[in-house]
């Protein structure tokens, strides 16, 4: 885990977010509002989100009715996220989160689960700490080989 956090608030705008991503090398950082209570996340994967080409709904006709095969909620979410001017807009809000005592296996597992490759590390509701993917793989290498 590491405890030398970064973060950023929800009224941050987008390309210091991005910025701050790729002077600092990391995947995800904790997103944070004014009392610092933890908010969300926002992953690369979430900025990367903004260059994609907005999918046009499938529709069918079907007895003169026009119906779309996709969700308005989630085609109204893609939209949000490409036009993100803060960060508000493009993260992932109520991330799922670990705790300091939280077996390796069980982190993993969450970042599997969840698709993201950085957690936040909550302790009695407050953010100290954060587990990336890299954390996960040292942990993995640290451990002594069974024969």
């Amino acid at each position: 885990m590491t405890t030398e956090l970064i973060t950023v608030s929800p009224e941050t705008e987008i390309l210091q977010a991005a910025k701050i991503l790729l002077e600092n090398r990391i995947n995800g950082i904790p997103v944070v509002n004014q009392a610092g209570k933890l908010v969300g996340i926002l992953c690369q994967s979430d900025l990367i989100a903004q260059q994609k080409r907005l999918p046009i709904p499938s529709l069918f006709i079907f007895m003169d009715g026009l119906f779309s095969t996709s969700s308005v909620k989630q085609f109204e979410k893609q939209v949000q996220k490409i036009a993100a001017i803060t960060v508000a807009q493009a993260m992932s809000p109520n991330p799922a989160f670990a705790e300091p005592d939280m077996n390796i296996d069980v982190v993993a597992g969450l970042m599997v689960d969840k698709g993201f490759h950085t957690i936040p590390v909550l302790h009695e509701g407050r953010l100290v700490g954060i587990v990336g993917k890299e954390d996960i793989l040292r942990t993995l290498l640290a451990k002594p080989q069974v024969d």
